[in-house]
């Protein structure tokens, strides 16, 4: 177990997280954000998400932004967050491509 302790850490949060890790599938998880999140806010985090993936596949900020419409500052903030944060972004990327590999291996065997 981890002794990491985040700055948002306290019990609103926590029921926050834990109805978001009761979700099963991708159908719930549309029908959760959909209700809690603006359209906007939604795509403010899709958004992120991409320039991760991206910035991580050695693209530039300029080829981001052009692909994603994020302004460089947005793409500076999740740099910064990805090379200095608390590792979340890595930890999501690490697991999803564990999933992709997987999937993929899986595949090959059917």
């Amino acid at each position: 177990m981890s002794n990491y302790k985040s700055k948002l850490e306290d019990p609103g949060m926590d029921f926050l997280f834990d109805a978001i890790l009761s979700l099963k599938n991708r159908e719930e998880c549309y029908r959760f954000f959909e209700d809690l999140c603006t359209i906007t806010e939604i795509k403010a985090l899709e958004q992120r998400m991409q320039v991760v993936k991206m910035l991580k596949q050695g693209k530039t900020y300029n080829d981001i932004a052009q692909i994603t419409g994020a302004s460089t500052a947005t793409i500076s903030r999740v740099n910064r967050s990805l090379n200095y944060g608390s590792d979340g972004y890595n930890l999501v990327l690490d697991r999803i491509n564990w999933q992709e590999e997987t999937n993929k291996e899986g595949n090959k065997e059917k």
